[in-house]
């Protein structure tokens, strides 16, 4: 049976104040796979990449993605032999597990003529994330699948909304530590004050309303959040010093990328990220953590499927 080739693009989490409901996909890093079709009720999972991530289907994100799926098919006689070389780096905040696992359903949903529409493999790869963090979040999964950004108004009855926004450039930094969502999701408070949830109720209508009115400075306002950020930052040194010395040469604004480590920043253009870029490297040399930088945009039709 034909082969196929899969890019599946790192997404941005949250967008500072969306916890759980915002994402956004990237141009740059995409994870690469390979995958073919069988005709036998296995899953067959190969990494070419250094990670060591298992290989079992029900303890492998895009093995779990991919039972959830094989699981709702009519034809019970089909499997999947997947080929996955990581380029997005597991635990950097960057949705290295929700493209693994978009990409695979995705992928097999292409070969199987599109019998499934795009809310169903957002709910089969939430089963990877639920492998790799105990939690069926779609934030990630939604604009992986989608493109641009996207709003998941409810998980329980999935509801996905696809956002336009202004063109802009992202400028991430990953610094070379591991913050694993598990445990920045453990971290956070159980409960908030009033006031604080509802100053975060009014960054998230105004992101939105900013992301669809083009309006980059609504959308700077916006970008605040005093429920998980003040937590989370602790578990990432420089963060403070990052986001100071960007807004002083003109970022729109930017956070945490999911759960960390890797910080984001929001620029209206090339030349604006690119001294973003220079103010992250400056600051991890004085640090002496290594660290990973990108300047992209925002990738507009997620997960791109070609035959081999």
């Amino acid at each position: 049976m034909k082969s196929i080739k899969i890019l599946a693009p790192a997404t941005v989490a949250n967008i500072v104040c969306g916890f759980d409901i915002l994402g956004l996909a990237l141009n740059h890093p995409q994870d690469e796979m390979e995958m073919r079709c069988i005709d036998k009720p296995i899953i067959t999972i190969h990494h070419t990449d250094d990670f060591n991530l298992p290989l079992v289907p029900e303890q492998n994100v895009a093995g779990a993605a991919l039972l959830a799926l094989i699981n709702e098919y009519p034809n019970k006689n089909i499997g999947f032999e997947l080929i996955i070389n990581k380029i997005i780096k597991p635990g950097s905040g960057l949705g290295s597990s929700a493209a693994s696992s978009a990409g695979a359903v995705a992928g097999a949903n292409y070969l199987l003529n599109n019998y499934f529409g795009k809310t169903d493999l957002i709910r089969f790869a939430m089963n990877g994330e639920k492998v790799a963090s105990g939690v069926k979040h779609a934030d990630n999964i939604a604009p992986c699948i989608y493109g641009g950004v996207t709003l998941v108004r409810s998980t329980s009855n999935l509801d996905i909304i696809p956002l336009t926004a202004p063109p802009m450039y992202v400028t991430v930094v990953h610094p070379q530590i591991e913050v694993k969502t598990s445990d920045a999701r453990q971290i956070l408070r159980k409960e908030v004050l009033l006031k604080d949830a509802i100053q975060q109720w009014g960054n998230i209508a105004g992101l939105v309303a900013g992301f669809l009115q083009n309006d980059y400075e609504l959308i700077s306002r916006s970008l605040e959040d005093v429920i998980i950020e003040p937590i989370r930052s602790i578990l990432i040194p420089g963060f403070d010093e990052i986001k100071k010395q960007c807004k002083e040469v003109g970022v729109i604004g930017g956070g945490i990328s999911g759960s960390g480590p890797s910080v984001f920043m929001f620029s209206k253009d090339e030349t604006t990220a690119n001294l973003a870029e220079q103010i992250m490297k400056a600051i991890y040399n004085k640090i002496g953590i290594n660290y990973y930088t990108y300047v992209t945009t925002i990738n507009k039709d997620g997960v791109k499927i070609t035959d081999c």
